[in-house]
């Protein structure tokens, strides 16, 4: 590589002016263009590119985003019919559903004391405070009933979902907007919540009444296989780590890796976890495409998804 390679766009001065709108905010972080801001002018781009060209859409995304504001955006990109498939965590289930059915959750503070709010009935998840009585209980009833009216002996887990989302009446609900779409959401570690805990329930109800009841993970493990080998390429929202991000990267292994990839994180590789690891890492396991388009953008997804689907809607005219 020459040196003129590597010297063609200079860094240019920008002014604040309150006036700009958020298209225009995502066009001065391009120029400004250094450390964090050069990174999110560049996921805009890739996911831009990604959204349009591939035929296999994935948004990835941990269920802590679910408690906050942030589960409006991830509805409204489902609803923009951006999305083909979501992998997400259990918890994600249990939000949703709770404020579905219309339990509050509440602006608190990290430096709360725990002990008092266990004593007050309060969790805390992070900043947000939710009253005991608005998750688990409700979530569990209504898993409970869902699957008292299907009075099926098995079903794969995206199914169960899908008709969780079709009872919720909540324009913000991720559910609701993934059974509008027809998006499959996939759950990995669907027992890890009062969502997969309310199908043990009933499961062992069943069983003492001489019934098999069985939900079928391996059906969800078909439909990503017979999504991924009928794809020509992929592209991927990645949001947080874990098992999501894994699930995601590690099923387009099978053809060759993800075309585009961005990730929002948090992580660093530092200690070797898959939270943390780059696409530069994936490359070497075959999930993300050598030549394929990819970039981390390290901060809050609260703050930066919204400014970096502000700009992807922006260039996709949206």
């Amino acid at each position: 590589m020459k040196r003129e390679d590597l010297l063609k766009e200079p860094v240019e001065d920008v002014k604040v002016d309150p006036k700009d709108s958020l298209e225009d905010f995502v066009e001065k972080l391009g120029k400004i263009y250094g450390f964090t801001a050069g990174h999110l002018y560049r996921a805009v781009e890739v996911l831009s590119e990604g959204l349009k060209e591939a035929d296999l859409r994935f948004l990835s995304f941990t269920a802590n985003l679910v408690s906050t504001g942030l589960r409006g955006v991830i509805s409204q990109l489902i609803d923009k019919g951006l999305v083909d498939v979501v992998i997400t965590t259990c918890g994600t289930l249990d939000h949703d559903i709770a404020r579905a059915l219309g339990y509050k959750y509440y602006k608190g503070y990290f430096e709360a004391d725990d002990t008092m709010l266990a004593e007050l009935e309060i969790h805390r998840l992070g900043n947000i405070f939710i009253p005991m009585e608005n998750y688990g209980p409700p979530v569990e009833k209504f898993v409970i009933n869902l699957l008292e009216e299907l009075n099926v002996d098995r079903i794969a887990p995206w199914e169960l979902i899908r008709e969780a989302g079709k009872r919720l009446n909540d324009p913000n609900s991720i559910l609701r907007k993934a059974y509008e779409r027809n998006v499959p959401i996939i759950v990995p570690g669907i027992t890890d919540g009062a969502f997969g805990t309310a199908i043990f329930t009933y499961s062992q109800k069943a069983r003492l009444q001489g019934k098999d009841f069985v939900l079928d993970i391996l059906q969800d493990e078909k439909l990503l296989s017979d999504k991924v080998f009928q794809s020509e390429k992929s592209a991927a929202l990645i949001i947080g780590g874990g098992i999501s991000k894994h699930h995601t990267i590690w099923w387009n292994q099978f053809k060759d890796g993800l075309d585009y990839a961005v990730y929002l994180t948090t992580a660093f590789e530092y200690d070797g976890s898959l939270s943390g690891a780059q696409p530069r890492e994936a490359i070497s396991w075959g999930k993300i495409k050598p030549k394929g388009k990819s970039v981390v953008v390290y901060g809050d997804a609260t703050v930066l998804l919204p400014i970096l689907l502000a700009g992807v809607y922006s260039r996709l005219g949206l």
